[in-house]
């Protein structure tokens, strides 16, 4: 099995074992750099993801590799950019440091954290859910600050939001214009820095000389108070000297309780556009557009098999394919129904089965608190956590509203269940503790033990 093989079905296998807001942030655009005996180099593409993945998901990315190969491995990151690749011989067994970086170009160019190559318009899949934000995407990259100006894309986790943003920024580079693509983690992280560091000035510079700002996951600054006042004056100045910006979200203005009312208002002033989920034939599609992608040809039945199975999440339906080739590939198998099955039974039996009731059965077991206490009204620390962590795992889990979720947990409004998945999403970033708890909570669901 070669090692960009390994790597992607890491990657696909990762997908499922942590949020996909922590992938999409770290480690959607790595790349395997190189392989040198049991060690992997892998390529990231700013320091923050470095420090970020050394320090929260080595073990995790580890383990991972191991199960894949067959042996214990060792992983090193390093910082790595489009320019790098250029090389076919690649030594990046030390990261670069500051005073190597090359000295600005007249040239437009995106930040490092750079768009990901193959998220651009001719591969995106357009079906009958994003067919409108597709072809806002479109227009707006065709004639950016024009129309549509900013840009609001939302629609659930995994559906094509990160694509789009990605592929108006390719064509706007195309163009000629300075392009900036963050994440709403980053901005915030930079202006953390730029105030510890005192230097605002540069971070106001960087943000607000952009010809284009793409801003993915927006929903993560809703709370956040200095972050929304920094952002609101650089939309602002933005906007008011005829930049585009384009934002996503995995909810629409209204739904973010905790954002600024005069935040959400300019958020309201372009296109809002919506993203659905993916019927049958789209996700089939999909699957076909990536195989394709991979070289590895797949059957149509084994296409139409995942794509029955795997309903809401495109990264999902993804990260279940490179489950599938890669049993194959390890298993020295023909690719059949029957070896796709075997791939798939460890993502699908399981889930199928799972309820909202075994969920919080498991957390009750898991945290030593009877499920009345979890449905109940105490406040106190011993309840409240685990009453956050089973709304967390029934919303990511199950897909369960949140007005559902609140009358399963005695009867609660859905901005205190929002508030409860928002708390455990944000605790799993910064604490190991618990994010430990709840993928101990997951293996425990899917692998049927108590």
């Amino acid at each position: 099995m070669k090692p960009n093989h390994i790597w992607s079905a890491a990657l696909g296998e990762l997908q499922l074992q942590m949020t996909q807001a922590t992938f999409d942030t770290w480690l959607r655009d790595s790349r395997l750099l190189k392989q040198e005996d049991s060690t992997f180099v892998i390529g990231v593409t700013n320091g923050y993801a470095k420090d970020w993945l050394e320090n929260r998901l080595l073990a995790t990315i580890k383990r991972t590799l191991a199960r894949l190969t067959g042996q214990t491995v060792a992983v090193k990151f390093v910082v790595w950019n489009e320019e790098s690749q250029q090389q076919e011989d690649i030594s990046l067994l030390t990261p670069p440091t500051p005073s190597s970086d090359p000295a600005p170009s007249s040239t437009p160019t995106s930040h490092p954290a750079s768009l990901n190559p193959r998220y651009t318009f001719d591969r995106f899949v357009v079906g009958p859910g994003n067919r409108l934000a597709h072809a806002a995407s479109m227009a707006v990259a065709e004639n950016p600050a024009s129309s549509y100006n900013p840009l609001f894309v939302y629609g659930g986790v995994g559906l094509g939001k990160t694509h789009l943003l990605n592929a108006i920024g390719h064509s706007c580079q195309a163009l000629g214009l300075r392009v900036l693509y963050v994440s709403s983690e980053e901005f915030t992280n930079d202006l953390i820095e730029a105030i510890r560091s005192h230097t605002t000035d540069t971070f106001r510079d960087k943000y607000r000389t952009a010809d284009v700002l793409l801003v993915d996951d927006i929903q993560f600054i809703a709370g956040k108070e200095s972050t929304q006042e920094e952002f609101f004056h650089t939309f602002n100045a933005l906007h008011g000297t005829g930049r585009q910006i384009v934002v996503s979200s995995d909810r629409p203005p209204k739904a973010m309780s905790t954002l600024e009312g005069r935040l959400r208002s300019r958020f309201e002033w372009g296109l809002i556009a919506d993203i659905q989920p993916p019927d049958l034939e789209t996700r089939i599609a999909i699957l076909r557009s990536k195989s394709a992608a991979l070289g590895e040809p797949v059957s149509d039945e084994i296409l139409e098999l995942i794509a029955s199975q795997i309903r809401t999440n495109i990264r999902e339906l993804e990260g279940a394919l490179n489950q599938v080739l890669a049993m194959s590939r390890l298993t020295h198998q023909p690719l059949t129904t029957e070896v796709a099955e075997t791939a798939l039974v460890n993502l699908l039996p399981q889930r199928s089965k799972l309820t909202a009731d075994r969920i919080l059965e498991a957390v009750a077991l898991h945290f030593d608190v009877e499920i009345p206490a979890l449905q109940g009204r105490s406040r106190s620390q011993a309840i409240a956590r685990p009453r956050q962590i089973a709304m967390y795992l029934i919303r990511e889990e199950m897909g369960e509203s949140l007005p559902q979720i609140g009358a399963m947990l005695g009867g609660r409004d859905h901005t205190t269940v929002l508030y409860g998945c928002e708390r455990i999403t944000d605790l799993i970033e910064k604490d190991s503790g618990i994010r430990q708890e709840v993928m101990t909570l997951r293996q425990q669901l899917y692998d049927g033990s108590r």
